[in-house]
């Protein structure tokens, strides 16, 4: 067999993975800033060029977004992540809706199976937060805690890729729940959803997975019903697209907003 030259990886290369490491491990968790420049440049031992060109990088994939004057943020944990969230910018909430189902199906039968008494308290907990969120006429704290009920629901059914899949949809599961919350026309039964919750949760608690994925069904049903008809109060103009910024990748942003077009000879 004839010998072939192995590839060698680059600096940059290098660099790029610790950082996808930091982030997927947590150690830069998603919505923090990164460290600027100059510090990356002493951490890593690298040039400012080696940095500049791994974050530029990162920012393409979507892990990263640059804010001028600001500085650098992670923005998704991973670039699988990170083009889920693109094209979701893209969908109408009741397009998020009825994808969400889909997960939320499976996540609610998963976790009868498979949930903890530790999981079980995680959703009890979380329904009280969103019951009292509701009953304190806090809209924006309801909606926060309706997400954090549902996450519970995914992390319960013990399957990571299922609950990181989930968790690329905050943002825009955010903007389709506010919507329905927010829609005075709808009856407080569809907007608070309380009973609904609560048969999950019953369901899960009496491992019953069939019982779970025909609670977790009717209401998104209910609610993509709401969205679905206008004439309801629902609002299926939820089209959140972009300003066609995906394409344009800005340069680094360091602490002082520096954009990194000077170059320096790298170490």
């Amino acid at each position: 067999m004839p010998l072939r030259s192995t590839a060698r990886t680059s600096l940059v290369e290098l660099v790029i993975e610790q950082m996808e490491r930091l982030i997927a491990d947590g150690e830069w968790p998603v919505g923090a800033k990164i460290p600027p420049e100059p510090v990356l440049v002493t951490q890593l031992d690298v040039g400012r060029n080696t940095v500049r060109e791994a974050v530029r990088a990162l920012v393409h994939t979507g892990m990263l977004e640059p804010r001028q004057g600001d500085g650098t943020y992670v923005r998704a944990r991973s670039g699988f992540g990170a083009a889920v969230q693109r094209r979701l910018r893209r969908a109408a909430n009741l397009e998020t809706y009825e994808v969400r189902s889909c997960l939320e199906r499976d996540a609610a039968r998963h976790a009868a199976e498979r949930r903890t008494d530790e999981d079980l308290a995680a959703l009890r907990e979380a329904l009280a937060v969103r019951d009292r969120a509701w009953a304190d006429g806090d809209a924006d704290r309801f909606v926060e805690a309706d997400l954090r009920f549902h996450r519970a629901v995914a992390a319960a059914a013990h399957n990571t890729l299922l609950a990181e899949l989930y968790e690329q949809f905050g943002d825009a599961l955010r903007d389709a729940v506010a919507a329905v919350v927010g829609t005075p026309l709808l009856p407080d039964a569809v907007r608070h959803q309380f009973d609904a919750h609560t048969a999950i949760v019953d369901a899960i608690e009496a491992r019953d997975p069939e019982a779970a994925e025909r609670a977790a069904l009717a209401h998104l049903a209910e609610a993509a019903a709401a969205l679905r008809d206008p004439a309801d109060g629902g609002d299926d103009s939820g089209n959140r697209g972009d300003s066609g910024g995906d394409d344009g990748i800005a340069p680094y942003a360091g602490a002082d907003g520096n954009d990194g077009t000077q170059e320096e000879t790298q170490r």
